[in-house]
């Protein structure tokens, strides 16, 4: 194994030393890469003040947005390796530890925050909460809808042949590099603290992101078209390490839990309650909308996509599709 830059073993070994400060009190930092304004952050502090509120101030969770702790894959790795830290994360960056749950975030698979609570409630999902843990994540939370993900471009995009060769911003993830690229798409991986400089600078043509983050990383002030392509219905999950959680006390693992679903169910309120304000902010700063897609084109140039994953389960899109019905 290759040593790990200096830096991200400082954060690590700083993580770790919270671990001694005191028996009576629980220190965890909660880390994301997105802008205080955005369901999700908003999600992660109500989740912070109900545990504090619970445990008597037992327990304090500091939220650090924005790539303050690293990116999103360097913060998995702090929690796979043991760090006392929480992450806002998907399926997809998972799928690195645990290949199966990447199905979660294929393209125009789970349509609404009701077939996703479904799924979890699953057998299947189940299965897959295990073998995270066997890899060193404990879920406290796996039901926050994201929203659905859309294209923000200079231009107008209808149909995959509008997309064809345009260089498109993806995070450094399987799933979305492939589904770019069946669209016919350039996909470039680049962190999302640095998205809005790609685009200014015309790294890349576009991006892609639920409407929330879009608005909250201003990348409107860049591009002013955005294509309601649907591609993905994103939802995301609060890891921790798992041996870190199951040395809690019973009482504080338990409230760790209920506040996560309750944190996630105001994530989902939140995302689906700004959706149309931030239509109209958007709006207002001069962006077209673009909403005559066809999604039909575009869901039958990327069912390839679900073929391309030989560390997948036989027939895992339709083990998922069947816990739909």
């Amino acid at each position: 194994m290759k040593s790990l830059p200096a830096a991200f073993t400082i954060a690590i070994a700083g993580l770790f030393a919270l671990n001694g400060a005191s028996a009576q009190e629980i220190k965890i930092k909660f880390a994301h890469s997105l802008s205080t304004t955005e369901p999700a952050h908003l999600a992660a502090e109500y989740f912070a003040k109900n545990v504090a509120a619970r445990t008597g101030g037992k327990v304090q969770i500091s939220v650090f947005p924005a790539e303050q702790l690293g990116s999103g894959k360097d913060v998995n790795e702090m929690i796979r390796q043991g760090a006392n830290v929480m992450n806002i994360t998907d399926p997809g960056y998972l799928s690195d530890f645990v290949p199966d749950v990447g199905v979660l975030n294929g393209p125009y698979l789970i349509k609404t925050p009701q077939d996703y609570d479904k799924l979890l409630a699953s057998s299947w999902f189940k299965g897959i909460e295990k073998k995270l843990e066997t890899a060193g994540f404990k879920l406290i939370m796996a039901n926050g809808f994201f929203g659905q993900r859309h294209l923000i471009a200079d231009k107008a995009v209808r149909k995959p042949e509008d997309i064809a060769g345009m260089t498109v911003r993806v995070p450094p993830n399987t799933m979305w590099i492939e589904t770019f690229k069946a669209m016919g798409a350039r996909p470039t991986t680049v962190q999302w603290s640095e998205v809005y400089n790609a685009l200014s600078q015309n790294v890349v043509q576009a991006a892609e992101a639920p409407l929330g983050s879009l608005w909250g990383s201003k990348l409107q002030e860049t591009r002013k078209f955005i294509s309601m392509t649907g591609h993905f219905t994103a939802f995301t999950m609060w890891p921790i390490n798992a041996s870190y959680f199951n040395k809690l006390p019973k009482d504080v693992q338990q409230i760790l839990i209920e506040e996560g679903a309750k944190g996630g169910a105001e994530m989902t309120r939140l995302t689906l309650a700004t959706q149309d304000d931030y239509v109209a902010k958007l709006k207002a700063s001069g962006v077209t909308f673009v909403n005559d897609v066809d999604v039909p084109a575009f869901q039958k140039a990327t069912a390839s996509v679900y073929t391309v994953f030989p560390k997948w389960s036989p027939g895992l899109r339709e083990t998922v599709l069947s816990n739909l019905k």
